[in-house]
This record gives C-alpha cells, sequence and structure tokens, in this order.
C-alpha cells in the first residue's frame, strides 16, 4: 500500500470522526476544535472586516514610505525614502473572542464619535462577513461595545428547562442566548402579548397555566371569545369573564381589592403585601386577558361608558396593582392606538414586552416601537413557519428573540384539573372586602 493512500486513509477516517464529534456531541467539539479556529479567524479578519462595515476611522500616522521620483536618462528610478504623514485607516481595538454555548463573543473599544448605534446598524453586515446566524450588539459601560455571534439559531429546538421553584416565576421557553425565558411577575408586574393566529400567542398562555397551576397564586381570567380559551382551564381559575358586563364585575371586584389591601398595608405600616407578616399576607393574584382589542371596541354608541369605565378600571389594576399583589398579562391579535387612549396608556403601564409574528406593522410599533427600533425590525421579520418565536423585552431592559416550549391543550387542561385544589374561591377571596369607593381618590393620588 502506497504512502499516498495512508495518507488519504488517515485523512478521511480523521474526517469522518470529527464530522462524527460534532454531529453528535457539539458542545465539547467546539470548545475544543472549533472555537480556537474561530477566534485567531476573527482576530486575523477584523481589519478587513471592520473596513468593509465602515467602523473604521482615518487617523493621521507617520508612516515610512517609498516614493518614487523622476526618471533620469538613464532610465534609472531615483527613490526616495522619507518619514511622512499620511492617512491611516484605524479599526476599533478587539480583545480575544470568548466561547458561549451557541458562538462568541469579543468586546471592542469604540473609536472617537462612534456610538453603540453604530455597530448595531452594521450586525447584519458582520454576520455576513463572520457567516455566522447573527450579532447582537450590547455596551455594558461608555466607550465598550459587544458583539455576540450566534453560530447557529438555537431556537430551531427547544428543551423544555425544569420548572422554576421561584413563586411567581415560569420557565416559558428559551432565549436565543441559550439561557432559560422565564417570565418572573415580581420583578415585571405586567405584560403585554401580541401575536397573530397561530403565532404562539396562545401557547404562551399554556405554558403559563401550566406553570403557575402549582403555585399558591389565584387565577382569574378575561377570555372576550366567549370562553372558548379558558373555559377549559376553569378548574384552576378563581375567576373567569366571558363577557364584556362581566369583565366589569370582575375588575370592579379587583379594585375593591387593591383598595382592601391597601388598607392592610397601611395599617402594618408596609409598602406592598411582601413586607406583610406571613399571617396577613393575601393570596397573589394574575390577571389573564385573552382578546385585549374586545374589552375596547365598540359597536355602537350604547356601549360608550362601559367601555369607559372597563378601560379606567383596568388601567388602575395596573397602575396599582403591582404593590397589592394583582399582576396582569394581557394578550391580542390587534394592538393599535385606534383602539383609543386606554388601550396607550395601559401599554405604558406593562413594561414586559412579547411580541409574535403579527399581521400588521401597528401592533409590532405599539408593542415594541418605543423601546429599540431594532426590536420592531426583528419583530417583523420573524417568519410563520416558526410558531413560538417571538421578541422579548424584559426585566433586564434588553431584547432578545425567544421560543417558548409548546404546551398543548391537553397538557394545560391537565395541570388545571391536578392542582384544581389549589384554586382558591373567588367568594373567599373577596369576602371580607373593607374598602370602599371612597378610599379610591386616596388610592389613585398613591
Amino acid at each position: 500500500m502506497s504512502d499516498a493512500s495512508v495518507w488519504s486513509a488517515v485523512l478521511a477516517a480523521t474526517a469522518a470522526g470529527l464530522w462524527a464529534w460534532r454531529r453528535w456531541h457539539y458542545p465539547s467539539f467546539w470548545y475544543l476544535v472549533g472555537y480556537p479556529i474561530t477566534a485567531v479567524s476573527v482576530r486575523a479578519s477584523w481589519r478587513r472586516v471592520a473596513l468593509g462595515c465602515g467602523l473604521t476611522k482615518k487617523r493621521q500616522r507617520w508612516w515610512f514610505t517609498t516614493v518614487p521620483g523622476a526618471i533620469a536618462s538613464t532610465g534609472i528610478v531615483r527613490v526616495k525614502r522619507r518619514f511622512q504623514r499620511v492617512a491611516v485607516d484605524t479599526k476599533p481595538f478587539m480583545w480575544l473572542p470568548l466561547p458561549t454555548r451557541y458562538g462568541w463573543r469579543v468586546t471592542l473599544h469604540t473609536l472617537e464619535g462612534q456610538t453603540p448605534g453604530d455597530y448595531a446598524d452594521a450586525a447584519e453586515r458582520l454576520a455576513h462577513s463572520w457567516g455566522v446566524h447573527a450579532v447582537r450588539v450590547s455596551s455594558p459601560r461608555p466607550g465598550r461595545v459587544v458583539l455576540q455571534a450566534t453560530i447557529r439559531d438555537p431556537l430551531v429546538k427547544v428543551d423544555h428547562f425544569p420548572p422554576s421553584p421561584e413563586l411567581l416565576r415560569v420557565t416559558v421557553g428559551r432565549l436565543e442566548t441559550g439561557k432559560p425565558w422565564i417570565i418572573d411577575f415580581r420583578t415585571v408586574p405586567h405584560w403585554l402579548n401580541a401575536g397573530a393566529t397561530q403565532s404562539g400567542k396562545s401557547n404562551l398562555a399554556n405554558a403559563l397555566i401550566v406553570g403557575l397551576a402549582p403555585q399558591p397564586v389565584a387565577l382569574v381570567g378575561f377570555d372576550l371569545k366567549g370562553g372558548v380559551e379558558f373555559t377549559p382551564y376553569s378548574p384552576r381559575l378563581s375567576a373567569l369573564a366571558t363577557s364584556r358586563a362581566e369583565s366589569l364585575t370582575l375588575l370592579d371586584d379587583l379594585v375593591a381589592l387593591m383598595v382592601d389591601r391597601m388598607g392592610v398595608c397601611r395599617q402594618a405600616g408596609a409598602r406592598n403585601i411582601w413586607q406583610l407578616p406571613p399571617a396577613l399576607r393575601p393570596v397573589p393574584i394574575v390577571v389573564l386577558v385573552d382578546e385585549l382589542a374586545e374589552l375596547y371596541l365598540m359597536a355602537d354608541k350604547s356601549e360608550k361608558d362601559e367601555i369607559a369605565r372597563t378601560s379606567t378600571a383596568l388601567l388602575r389594576v395596573a397602575q396599582l396593582g403591582r404593590a397589592f399583589g394583582i399582576y396582569l398579562f394581557c394578550c391580542g391579535q390587534r394592538i393599535g392606538s385606534d383602539l383609543g387612549p386606554g388601550v396607550t396608556a395601559l401599554r405604558a403601564q406593562c413594561s414586559g414586552r412579547i411580541c409574535h409574528r403579527v399581521n400588521d406593522p401597528e401592533t409590532a410599533t405599539m408593542t415594541l416601537g418605543d423601546l429599540d427600533p431594532t426590536a420592531l425590525v426583528s419583530a417583523r421579520a420573524i417568519p410563520a413557519e416558526t410558531p413560538g418565536v417571538a421578541i422579548v423585552a424584559g426585566q433586564d431592559g434588553q431584547w432578545y428573540r425567544a421560543r417558548s416550549f409548546y404546551v398543548s391543550e391537553a397538557t394545560a387542561e391537565h395541570a388545571a384539573r391536578t392542582y384544581a385544589h389549589l384554586a382558591p374561591s373567588w367568594d373567599e377571596i373577596t369576602a371580607h372586602l373593607t374598602g370602599t369607593d371612597a378610599d379610591l381618590p386616596e388610592l389613585l393620588d398613591a
């Protein structure tokens, strides 16, 4: 057997082994093989990439140059060698890239006159230059920019994470960084969840119900589809409204609960229910609203007063509910400013934003437009074949692509029946209300 054949066989076996290693245990392959090669390649190509993406600056430098002089009659070129100031393209200083689970991140020192927005505008060009799935830009402090590159999309397949053991925290999916996507009502009390049909909006509500069902909380539902969405989960719901009239009555009860809990906190010298002794602490309430627009749509003028009362009560809950243990999770297909000023005011109180694929740009703008224009562009680019993918803005002040776990209606119904004994009766919750309408001005001025 010739040496060439032996080397060919060795190379073929090595290639097959590397392919199998990468296929069956990608994390170890990435850290031991892929990352070192990538780090060297990124550092070596940074000058060309920065120049091509418009991230360099012209600076004057003393440079040793060779300048051709005049050609003498003998045909000999006389060469002048001298130092002179020339304009040089200077790239931002790059630290060593560090590996992450799905790619790498690197810190850059910005040049004079640059802002993180300059790098965010060039993020797509950077991704194409390095051949990666996406590049995200963040700025931990002035003068520094962190580029987080994702080699492959981590949201193609989302595995379940273990449930969170903490109260009012639910693990609903995965972020594009590979970390769990957690909805924490203690940190972000109110959420706005927008999405078209089959975008994953209802699936996220199912995941919340499954996560909250075993916790000592009261779940309250507003289902303006006539109850077809939340009625199967009624064993775990303390109250359910299926029409605007029922919604108004239920919202009045919630406002009265806030007044009552305010009095309890005032007497105990506490700023919120979490500062109360456990014996006095009332049960937290999570309010799930489906089809938010139905609370604001008006068929004729006779509904105007009812809509105004509904909008005002819901806004009161959003403004003051956090301190008194009442949290909102509002869902809707269509959320636009044309629904009235009540929706805009409610949106301002919902610091948690989730935008799935939507059918109109107005809904995406209403959900994310006041946070980050780049997030708005990413939301409108979500393809229809990826249900559950959403743009999430939450507790850390940044936005991420995320995907929720698939939770079937049967799974959510099973959780509702299994933990039905944990659902406190709404009559028991409202039985000892002491607040009156006279307390409302003081509550609203608090």
